[in-house]
């Protein structure tokens, strides 16, 4: 029945502060801004969207983040949550090892939970659909 996810939301008050800050960790402006109060970056292998979406059209705000966590895979895990850091985020869960698989999370500073994983499957999925991006992550190293 779940076929992948179709976009991932973080919700912030500060909305142009939002884009701002994820435009900065992104690289790249969102691709679409036509709706009031929602903005949206495609991103990474398979351009997964990632929207931003004003607070005031979320859940109830939490005392402490909550909810359930998207790990997005990246290249280097350690570089990864450094940058994150730098850019204002707080730690949420330090780097944990699961044999080959690493984890770690950090709050945005608008209050929502971004998973960071290093995943060896990833790169092998990839290069099962998507061949023509096969052997791009050994280049970046």
């Amino acid at each position: 029945m779940l076929r992948g996810f179709a976009t991932v939301n973080y919700f912030a008050a500060d909305l142009d502060a939002a884009t701002k800050w994820y435009t900065e960790l992104l690289g790249v402006p969102p691709y679409y801004d036509q709706v009031p109060g929602y903005r949206e970056f495609r991103i990474g292998d398979y351009q997964d969207e990632l929207g931003l979406v004003d607070a005031a059209y979320g859940p109830a705000p939490t005392e402490k983040p909550a909810g359930q966590v998207i790990f997005w895979h990246v290249d280097d895990l350690d570089a990864s949550l450094e940058r994150l850091l730098s850019l204002g985020a707080t730690l949420n869960q330090p780097r944990i090892d699961y044999g080959d698989f690493s984890t770690a999370s950090v709050v945005d500073p608008f209050g929502n939970v971004l998973g960071i994983m290093y995943n060896p499957h990833y790169a092998e999925i990839l290069e099962l659909v998507r061949p023509d991006r096969a052997g791009l992550d050994a280049l970046k190293s």
